[in-house]
């Protein structure tokens, strides 16, 4: 038997594009995906855009060094999704600094915008201090940020 591997999404120039499915679990009791799901699905997004560059957070958090944590979020909802929309979740980089990296997400269905939301990310220690995160992670973001942004 072949196991199928887990959704990945693609690079489209600096833009990450990952595929959601809405699911019954993720509406509320009207029919519509309830607000807190739209951070699930942007969760997924930047991690996935993350492993896709190379940056492997599990070894680096393993080896003690810190982890990434969302330190900010401006989020505007715009329209709502329902059951068994099928939506885009579209990253970019906008700005990488020693400690942190500023990463602007938009959830599509179709060509309608649904939710976007500008996140910041901070590199922390274990004790939850700010630290620089390690070079190679800035060194694979270089590719990515998206230089209209500047």
């Amino acid at each position: 038997m072949t196991v199928p591997t887990p959704y990945q999404g693609h690079f489209d120039g600096a833009r990450h594009l990952f595929a959601v499915r809405v699911y019954f679990e993720d509406t509320d009791f009207s029919g519509v995906v309830y607000h807190a799901r739209y951070l699930h699905f942007m969760e997924r997004a930047r991690s996935d855009m993350l492993a896709g560059v190379g940056i492997d957070q599990r070894t680096v958090h393993a080896a003690g060094q810190g982890a990434y944590a969302v330190t900010e979020m401006h989020i505007k909802y715009r329209r709502p999704a329902h059951f068994d929309d099928a939506l885009v979740v579209i990253s970019t980089v906008e700005a990488v600094r020693a400690a942190s990296c500023d990463i602007h997400q938009t959830v599509m269905r179709g060509d309608d915008i649904l939710t976007e939301a500008q996140v910041t990310a901070a590199f922390v220690s274990p004790d939850g201090k700010p630290r620089r995160q390690p070079a190679h992670w800035v060194a694979a973001f270089q590719p990515i940020i998206n230089r209209h942004a500047e």
